[in-house]
Protein backbone atom coordinates (compact mmCIF):
# COMPACT_ATOMS: atom_id res chain seq x y z
CA UNK A 1 0.00 0.00 0.00
CA UNK A 2 2.13 3.08 -1.15
CA UNK A 3 -0.13 5.31 0.73
CA UNK A 4 1.12 4.08 3.82
CA UNK A 5 4.70 5.52 2.94
CA UNK A 6 5.65 8.63 4.72
CA UNK A 7 8.65 8.98 2.78
CA UNK A 8 7.61 11.57 -0.28
CA UNK A 9 4.22 12.60 1.13
CA UNK A 10 6.14 13.67 4.91
CA UNK A 11 8.15 16.31 3.13
CA UNK A 12 5.71 17.34 0.56
CA UNK A 13 3.43 18.30 3.83
CA UNK A 14 6.09 19.90 5.68
CA UNK A 15 7.59 22.15 2.77
CA UNK A 16 3.80 23.32 2.13
CA UNK A 17 3.45 24.11 5.40
CA UNK A 18 6.55 25.69 5.78
CA UNK A 19 5.01 28.01 2.70
CA UNK A 20 1.88 28.52 4.17
CA UNK A 21 3.27 29.90 7.47
CA UNK A 22 6.10 32.25 6.38
CA UNK A 23 5.58 33.50 2.85
CA UNK A 24 2.12 33.65 2.53
CA UNK A 25 0.86 35.40 5.40
CA UNK A 26 3.16 38.44 4.52
CA UNK A 27 1.78 38.38 0.87
CA UNK A 28 -1.22 38.36 2.24
CA UNK A 29 -1.10 41.14 4.63
CA UNK A 30 0.48 43.55 2.49
CA UNK A 31 -2.70 43.36 0.19
CA UNK A 32 -5.18 43.24 3.13
CA UNK A 33 -4.05 45.80 5.80
CA UNK A 34 -4.25 49.43 5.08
CA UNK A 35 -1.55 51.19 6.71
CA UNK A 36 -3.25 54.25 6.43
CA UNK A 37 -5.15 54.98 9.95
CA UNK A 38 -7.03 58.20 9.22
CA UNK A 39 -10.28 58.43 10.91
CA UNK A 40 -12.95 60.36 8.59
CA UNK A 41 -14.70 62.13 11.36
CA UNK A 42 -14.73 61.97 15.33
CA UNK A 43 -17.81 62.83 16.54
CA UNK A 44 -20.29 59.89 17.01
CA UNK A 45 -22.92 59.53 15.03
CA UNK A 46 -26.62 58.49 16.72
CA UNK A 47 -27.63 55.24 16.17
CA UNK A 48 -30.57 55.15 13.83
CA UNK A 49 -33.71 53.06 15.16
CA UNK A 50 -34.17 49.74 13.62
CA UNK A 51 -37.63 49.15 11.90
CA UNK A 52 -39.12 45.48 12.82
CA UNK A 53 -42.08 45.20 10.70
CA UNK A 54 -43.51 42.24 11.93
CA UNK A 55 -43.39 42.55 15.39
Amino acid sequence: MPQLNPNPWFLILLFSWIIFITILPNKVMNHLYNKDFTLKSTEKSKPNPWNWPWL
